[in-house]
């Protein structure tokens, strides 16, 4: 049965923000730029705002007011009003760098695998490699931070509809923070758990029990909105492609091959929204910004080429579907 949906009222919409590091955020800031100028609103006013890894730091400033154009300022390191004023963030260092730390030895959650070993080959192969990699050394607390300084004391976020996807390191399950069905968490950790790459970061944990990031699960989480009675979803999602480039390194072989595995997978759960009336637009990287993206997503020296080269790409992206739907 489909979800009920006003008639006459103003349509209901849906901003889903997946993962891609630190280059995928600031192609995210670039795309949602696109977007606000292609349909005149304003992504902050959105009915539901949901993240996933690099896309829930994102998702957290819009919750708390961050205006598009104040993300975009900021990346470029220009004062900006709101939020986040007088505050500078370290782009380039403050997760750590291009490279990662030493993890630690052994294999990072065996419990997890203990769990589930009859139902491994139903997991989304990124999720069951998480349980065997070893656990991160990496800090977050930049980002919580950051989230923090932005987040109203007592407060989940000033906007009610904010979701926040980590992985449960011990069961295998995605967890959308700020569900009501969802363990009580403060935002800044919440998004920290979401950050927390595999191998990389060191899992967060929240009452008692370990997250880690969740594109393990999924890189967008479209399909968790299904049910919601949403009209219209953007989902901007960094590391989904329609159109690749050829590059020569290996690592950016291996990179947009993995892709078309997220790819599918986006499309399948953008398929339980659409089935439900709900319009979709995904818009990812074409072959222009993989080019400037590279194969490593937290090599910050790409980051205001990939940042400029989104602007312009996801603009003709959005007036190709346009004219394609007239």
């Amino acid at each position: 049965m489909k979800p009920l949906r006003n008639v006459g009222a103003s349509p209901r919409r849906g901003l889903v923000l997946g993962g891609g590091g630190l280059l995928g955020a600031a192609w995210t800031v670039g795309a949602l730029t696109a977007i606000e100028q292609s349909i005149g609103t304003d992504m902050r006013t959105v009915d539901h705002i949901m993240g996933t890894s690099a896309g829930a730091v994102t998702a957290a400033l819009l919750g708390a007011g961050v205006s598009v154009r104040q993300l975009y300022s900021h990346q470029l390191g220009q004062p900006v009003d709101g939020p986040l004023a007088g505050y500078l963030w370290d782009y380039d260092h403050a997760t750590g760098g291009p490279r990662p730390v030493r993890p630690r030895l052994g294999v990072g959650s065996p419990g997890m695998v203990t769990r589930n070993i009859k139902r491994l080959r139903k997991m989304p192969p990124t999720a069951v490699l998480s349980a065997f990699l070893p656990e991160g050394r990496g800090d977050l607390r930049g980002v919580g931070e950051l989230v923090e300084m932005v987040t109203p004391e007592g407060q989940w976020s000033p906007h009610d509809g904010l979701w926040v996807v980590a992985m449960d390191y011990q069961s295998g399950r995605r967890v959308a923070f700020g569900r009501q069905d969802a363990p009580a968490a403060a935002l800044p950790e919440a998004v920290m758990a979401s950050c927390a790459i595999p191998g990389w970061f060191a899992p967060v944990v929240i009452d008692g029990r370990r997250y880690i990031d969740g594109g393990t699960c999924s890189a967008t989480s479209v399909d968790l909105l299904a049910g919601l009675g949403l009209d219209e979803v953007f989902v901007v999602a960094p590391t989904v492609s329609f159109s690749s480039d050829r590059p020569r390194a290996l690592l950016s072989r291996v990179e947009r091959k993995w892709r078309i595995r997220v790819t599918r997978r986006c499309l399948r759960e953008a398929e339980k929204l659409r089935a439900e009336g709900t319009k979709v637009t995904i818009l990812g990287p074409g072959p222009d910004d993989l080019f400037e993206i590279g194969g490593n997503v937290m090599d910050t020296t790409r980051r205001l080429r990939v940042l400029e080269t989104s602007i312009r790409t996801s603009a003709e992206s959005l007036t190709g579907r346009s004219e394609a739907a007239a």
